[in-house]
C-alpha cells in the first residue's frame, strides 16, 4: 500500500499526533508520521499510550504505533487509563510471529495471542487491508468507533506499507540550566500538606494531574476542581500523560504530581519528557521512599539521586526543595519564568485517615477537565457541571 496516501487519509480524518516505539513492519508509517505530523518517540509502548492519551485530552486525535511484543507493555494504560477514562486512540500494532510465517523465536507466542489480547482488553480491531481503497473504508469505520470513546487497533501484517524515506531529523538537545541538590534539613511534611501547598498556588490557567493512589484521593479532598485529574491505575504514566497534554495545550500550565514508586516504574519517561521539552510543564516528585498507598512497603528510591537523573536527561531546572514555603515560592517563580522543571520534596509516610475516593467516575473527571481546557462554560452548564 502507498503509505503516504494512507497517511493523508489519516490527516483528513484529523489524526495528526502520533506516539510510538519502532517496529520493522511499521517503520514506513512511522517515517511518514515523523516527516509529516507531530510524532513523539516514547521510551516504551505504555508511555506512548499515555502520551497519546494526554494529547487527546488536550484536543488532538491521536495514533499509537507499536510492535505486538510491546502490546504487553501497553496493557496497563489500555485497561486502567483508556478504559475507565473513555480515552479513545487509534492504534497500529504489528503482527510479528504470524502463524505459518517464519519469524524470530521471541515473536512466536505473541503472534498467536495478539488478537486475543485485544479482545480481552475490549479493544475493537481489524486486520489492516493492503488494498488502499479497502483501507480507506476501514479508517472511516475506525474513526466512527473512536467517536464513541473507545480505542480501535489495526493489526498490521508483514509487507503492508511501501517505503517512505525518513528525512534528516533535527536532533533535540536540551541542557540542564539549574541543578540544586539538598542543602538543608528536610521539613518532611505530609503528602496532604504538600498537595495543599501546590493547590494554593494554582490559577485559572493551571491543570493539575495527580498520580495513582492516595495522591489523587488527597487532592480530591483538598479541593475537587475542574482543572484536576485524578489518575487511577496505569501506575507510572502520569508524566507521560502530562507530556502529551503539555504539547497539545502549550498555553496551559501543566502541573504533574508524581510519587517515587510511580516514577520508578517508568523512569524512562524522564528522558522522553526532557527530549520534547515542553516549557509549560512542571514535574513535582513527592518522595517518601514508600508505596504508602498500599501499606507502606519500601521502594528502592533511598539512594537514588532524582535531581541528577532529571538534570542529565535535560530538564531545564532540577531542584530539591526542603519545605512547603520553599515549594510554594518556587512554584510561583516557575509560573513567571517557565521551562521544563523537575522538583523534589521529601515527605513523610503519614497520610490522612479514612480518605475519601472521588464520587465522579473517571470519564466524568476527564470530560470536566476537557471543558476547562477548552473554556466551554456553556457545555458545562448544559450537562449540569458533571
Amino acid at each position: 500500500m502507498d503509505t503516504k496516501l494512507l497517511g493523508e487519509e489519516l490527516k483528513k480524518l484529523g489524526y495528526t499526533f502520533f506516539s510510538g516505539v519502532p517496529c520493522s513492519f511499521l517503520k514506513n508509517l512511522i517515517n511518514y508520521a515523523i516527516n509529516e505530523c507531530d510524532y513523539v518517540a516514547a521510551a516504551n509502548e505504555g508511555d506512548a499510550v499515555a502520551i497519546a492519551s494526554g494529547a487527546y485530552v488536550g484536543g488532538k486525535k491521536s495514533v499509537v504505533l507499536m510492535q505486538n511484543s510491546g502490546l504487553t507493555n501497553a496493557v496497563s494504560p489500555l485497561t486502567s487509563l483508556n478504559y475507565p477514562f473513555l480515552i479513545p486512540l487509534l492504534g497500529f500494532v504489528s503482527l510479528r510471529g504470524e502463524p505459518g510465517i517464519p519469524d524470530e523465536p521471541q515473536h512466536e507466542l505473541m503472534g498467536q495471542i495478539t488478537t486475543q489480547m485485544l479482545d480481552l482488553m475490549d479493544v475493537e480491531w481489524q486486520y489492516l487491508s493492503k488494498d488502499f481503497e479497502e483501507a480507506k473504508k476501514q479508517l472511516i469505520q475506525a474513526d466512527e468507533h473512536i467517536a464513541r470513546n473507545r480505542p480501535f487497533f489495526f493489526v498490521v501484517k508483514k509487507g503492508t506499507f511501501d517505503k517512505v524515506q525518513l528525512r534528516n531529523q533535527q536532533t533535540s538537545i536540551h541542557l540542564n540550566q539549574i541543578r540544586q541538590h539538598a542543602y538543608a534539613d528536610h521539613q518532611m511534611p505530609t503528602r496532604y500538606d504538600a498537595l495543599s501547598a501546590i493547590n494554593s498556588v494554582k490559577d485559572g490557567n493551571t491543570v493539575q494531574l495527580a498520580t495513582t493512589g492516595k495522591t489523587g484521593r488527597e487532592l480530591y479532598e483538598i479541593e475537587d476542581a475542574d482543572n484536576n485529574l485524578y489518575m487511577v491505575g496505569s501506575m507510572g504514566c502520569i508524566s507521560s500523560l502530562g507530556l502529551g497534554l503539555a504539547l497539545s495545550q502549550p498555553s496551559k500550565d501543566i502541573v504533574v504530581i508524581d510519587g517515587d514508586g510511580s516514577l520508578l516504574m517508568r523512569m524512562g519517561s524522564l528522558a522522553t519528557n526532557a527530549y520534547y521539552h515542553p516549557a509549560n510543564m512542571i514535574h513535582i516528585l513527592l518522595d517518601n521512599n514508600a508505596h504508602e498507598s498500599t501499606g507502606g512497603q519500601s521502594t528502592v528510591s533511598h539512594s537514588i539521586d532524582f535531581i541528577d537523573i532529571a538534570a542529565s536527561c535535560g530538564y531545564t531546572n532540577s531542584v530539591h526543595v526542603h519545605s512547603l514555603e520553599e515549594l510554594q515560592t518556587f512554584l510561583q517563580e516557575w509560573k513567571v519564568n517557565k521551562g521544563l522543571t523537575f522538583v523534589l520534596l521529601k515527605i513523610s509516610k503519614n497520610s490522612k485517615d479514612q480518605l475519601a475516593r472521588p464520587h465522579m467516575k473517571p470519564h466524568e473527571v476527564k470530560e470536566r477537565l476537557q471543558r476547562f481546557i477548552h473554556n466551554d462554560p456553556l457545555k458545562d452548564k448544559e450537562v449540569g457541571g458533571s
